[in-house]
């Protein structure tokens, strides 16, 4: 953790903090591993824009159902005569500064220097998600390329890049994953039955494996996965998949970059006796060879980036055999606000997903069209099921914050960590984003709707 480009993840719903009650001072920041949390910027043409953030903020608060408290004692935001999440601004000056110089990014610095905080971090931040398109007037979006932070070159998914951008969060420690994952070590939309309400609550954290497990066997059974069948994995995680298809009687292959990751995957499957079944690579997915009857991709292609969308399929493509299956887990974003965003730099790149895009679906079924001999199947949407993960995913996260200095890790990373499990859960919340099951075949091999049946 050497600098501001130290990025990592997670997500919930915690247990507000007493309305009323302080909530704690936030701890000295280490500016050797957090210059850009440390620093406020004092560039000439800061405080213009410290102006203009301040104005942009009060505008777009004003339509949010949260309650906003300011040191001197004065409050904006839509009032109610419900209990509301307070957002509570320590330092206006340095929260508006950084939004004004840095956008987004600004918002997540300045909670993790502690230039605002909140009784209930998903409660504020949901309401803000579900305006996110009107935050910023239409007469200035034009302007956020010009004066906004950009995309460094050495994010972009080369071959060259990949391996970096995936090992800055993979990566980062096998026991900090541990510590707010299930035992399936599954870090991605689990599926619930009953489904989730849009209220926090329903499923509880002994739900979170078997609705892991119930995910992977629907994304199994969508590509045909049985006795026999040859499968590629792209996207390792930490080897749970790869386990259920082989004890389905399949031969697995699966393909990572992360080097904890395929370690651990390796140590599971070892110890589960399957490893004359399993093979698990440190590879490009763009390297891959030989055929396979189906293929399965976890929340892998958020990591390719749109310029590489159509290298993906077409891989896909290339190794698949004739009457093979694809089931794609994918997050996904409304088309529109896919392509205002396409070209932000946000927090979520600076300091978690490094080289992140989150597709459409539009932009999904487009690219395997246009590039690939593939078509979309059929596709099934449970976004609600993703709040939820988050929401166990980060009430853990929480209760083990203490686990997280013998690991190395500070205290603000784990106010880094707490937003960005909380942010992804508002995603969620607001309708903002998605998650799909997606399958794809090639129509020339001949119909097997069998397959699709009731999946919705």
């Amino acid at each position: 953790m050497s600098s501001s480009r130290h990025h990592r993840l997670g997500v919930g719903h915690a247990q507000p903090h007493p309305p009323g009650v302080p909530v704690a001072e936030t701890p000295p920041i280490d500016a050797d591993r957090w210059p850009d949390v440390a620093a406020v910027p004092d560039r000439w043409s800061a405080r213009t824009r410290e102006a203009v953030a301040a104005w942009l903020f009060a505008r777009a608060s004003a339509g949010v159902d949260v309650r906003i408290e300011y040191p001197d004692g004065t409050r904006s935001g839509r009032f109610s005569h419900v209990v509301q999440p307070r957002m509570i601004i320590r330092r206006p000056a340095d929260l508006f500064r950084r939004i004004g110089s840095l956008g987004l990014i600004g918002v997540g610095e300045a909670y993790m220097a502690g230039d605002w905080t909140t009784d209930d971090l998903v409660g504020v931040l949901t309401p803000f998600a579900e305006h996110i398109a009107h935050v910023v007037p239409r007469p200035l979006q034009i302007l956020r390329r010009a004066v906004l932070p950009r995309h460094p070159a050495d994010e972009e998914n080369t071959t060259a890049n990949t391996r970096s951008n995936i090992s800055r969060h993979y990566d980062l420690s096998n026991d900090l994953f541990e510590l707010f994952l299930d035992e399936t070590m599954t870090y991605s939309a689990a599926l619930f039955t009953p489904a989730p309400t849009a209220e926090p609550g329903r499923p509880v954290w002994n739900d979170l494996a078997d609705a892991q497990h119930r995910k992977i066997d629907r994304l199994l059974d969508l590509a045909g996965v049985g006795p026999g069948t040859r499968l590629l994995e792209i996207g390792t995680g930490w080897g749970e998949l790869c386990l259920r298809a082989a004890q389905r009687g399949a031969t697995v292959r699966s393909v990572t970059l992360s080097v904890e990751q395929r370690d651990l995957a390796r140590e599971r499957v070892a110890r589960a006796g399957l490893a004359d079944q399993v093979r698990i690579d440190l590879l490009d997915y763009r390297h891959v060879d030989d055929t396979y009857d189906a293929v399965v991709s976890v929340e892998m292609i958020e990591a390719v980036g749109q310029k590489y969308w159509p290298t993906y399929f077409s891989t896909i493509d290339r190794v698949l055999a004739p009457g093979g299956r694809v089931a794609i887990q994918a997050i996904t974003m409304p088309h529109d606000r896919m392509l205002a965003s396409r070209s932000t730099y946000t927090w979520v790149h600076k300091y978690v997903f490094p080289g992140g895009q989150i597709p459409s679906l539009r932009a999904l079924r487009t690219a395997a069209a246009e590039h690939t001999s593939l078509r979309l199947a059929d596709s099934s949407a449970f976004g609600m099921h993703y709040a939820e993960t988050l929401r166990l995913w980060r009430e853990r996260f929480l209760a083990r914050r203490t686990h997280l200095a013998p690991l190395g890790f500070d205290a603000t990373f784990a106010r880094m960590w707490d937003f960005y499990l909380a942010y992804s859960e508002a995603g969620f919340r607001a309708g903002y984003l998605d998650v799909q099951h997606l399958v794809f075949h090639r129509p020339s091999d001949g119909p097997d709707d069998a397959r699709f049946g009731g999946v919705r």
